[in-house]
C-alpha cells in the first residue's frame, strides 16, 4: 500500500487496503517480538487496526518528510506501545523495513518505548502515562494560533485514565474548544497491575467524557468500518469541542493462543512460538491483494 500522503487523507483509500495495512502492522509487530523474545507484542496486535486507519487514511504526513509542517501530529503517550507505532511507520514508509532486525537494540532507531530522539516521526517520548494529552492540548493551540489546519492525535491507554493530569487536559480542551485535537483511547482492560477497571474504575466512560464537554465515539477498535467511519466523522465534524473515540479492542488479536493468555500485557514466548503466530496470522491473509 503506498501511503505517501501529501496534503490530504486518501480519498480512494477503501475497506480492503485497510485490513491489509493492519495485517502487515500485526506481522511487523511479531517479527520485532521476536528480535527480543518478547515485548509489548498484544497491544500491538489489539491495537493495529486503530493504526492502520491513522496512518493509511485518516491522516496527513509526508513519509520522507517527518518534520513537514502541515503533517497531523501523532502523540504516542502510551510510550511502551512503541512495538505497533513503529509497526505502522514501517507500513507507512516513515521508516525503512530493514531497521526492523534492530528493535530493541544499542544505537537502534527503535527503542522499546517511544523516544523523540531517536525515532523519525516520533513526536514525544512517551511512557509517563497521562503526559501526552496535556502536550496535546497545548500542540494544538499552538496550531491554531499559528494557523495551521493539522489535527493532534493522542493516542493513549486506558491505564491513563488513572491519572489526574488526564482529565485536567480533558477539561481545558473543551474550555478552548479544540476541535482540532483527537484523542484516541485504547481500551483492552489490561495494565501492569491487572485489569484496568479494576485498578481503578472508569465506567461509564463516554458518559464521563462527554460531560466533560467532549464529541463521544466509542467502537469496536477491532471492527475496521467502524474505526473507518469514526476516524471519518471526528474529522468532518464542524463542532467547536474536541473529539475522542473510545476503542474497544482485544489484546492478540488475530493471533488466537495470544489472544487465550491471561495476562499478555508484556509478552514473552518460546523461539518456536513466534513462527507460529505468524503462520496463523499468514493463513488469515485478507484476500484480494497481495
Amino acid at each position: 500500500m503506498n501511503l505517501n500522503k501529501t496534503s490530504s487523507p486518501a480519498e480512494t483509500t477503501n475497506l480492503l487496503e485497510v485490513l491489509h495495512c493492519a495485517w502487515r502492522i500485526r506481522r511487523y509487530a511479531l517479527r520485532m517480538g521476536e528480535v527480543q523474545g518478547q515485548g509489548y507484542v498484544g497491544q500491538a496486535l489489539g491495537y493495529a487496526d486503530v493504526l492502520a486507519v491513522a496512518y493509511g487514511h485518516a491522516m496527513n504526513f509526508r513519509p520522507n518528510e517527518p518534520e513537514w509542517p502541515g503533517r497531523d501530529r501523532f502523540l504516542l503517550s502510551h510510550g511502551h506501545y512503541a512495538i505497533a507505532a513503529y509497526a505502522a511507520m514501517i507500513e507507512a514508509g516513515i521508516i525503512p523495513e530493514s531497521e526492523l532486525e534492530t528493535y530493541g537494540s544499542d544505537d537502534s532507531r527503535l527503542p522499546m518505548s517511544g523516544m523523540a530522539t531517536y525515532t523519525p516521526a516520533m513526536e514525544i517520548s512517551g511512557g509517563s502515562l497521562g503526559l501526552g494529552l496535556p502536550i496535546a492540548v497545548g500542540m494544538a493551540l499552538g496550531l491554531r494560533h499559528q494557523g495551521n489546519s493539522a489535527f493532534v492525535y493522542n493516542s493513549m491507554s486506558d491505564g491513563e485514565l488513572d491519572e489526574g493530569s488526564t482529565w485536567e487536559a480533558a477539561m481545558s480542551a473543551a474550555h478552548h474548544g479544540l476541535d482540532n485535537l483527537i484523542c484516541l483511547v485504547d481500551i483492552n482492560n489490561q495494565q501492569a497491575d491487572g485489569p484496568s477497571t479494576k485498578i481503578m474504575g472508569f465506567e461509564p466512560l463516554a458518559e464521563k467524557w462527554a460531560s466533560f464537554g467532549w464529541h463521544v465515539q466509542r467502537i469496536d477498535g477491532n471492527h475496521l468500518p467502524s474505526v473507518l467511519n469514526a476516524f471519518d466523522t471526528a474529522r468532518s465534524l464542524k463542532d467547536a469541542k474536541p473529539r475522542v473515540i473510545l476503542c474497544d479492542t482485544l489484546m492478540g488479536k488475530g493471533v488466537p493462543f495470544l489472544e487465550a493468555r491471561e495476562k499478555n500485557h508484556f509478552i514473552r514466548v518460546d523461539p518456536p512460538e513466534w513462527k507460529q503466530a505468524l503462520d496463523v496470522l499468514d493463513s488469515n491473509r485478507p484476500e484480494g491483494k497481495k
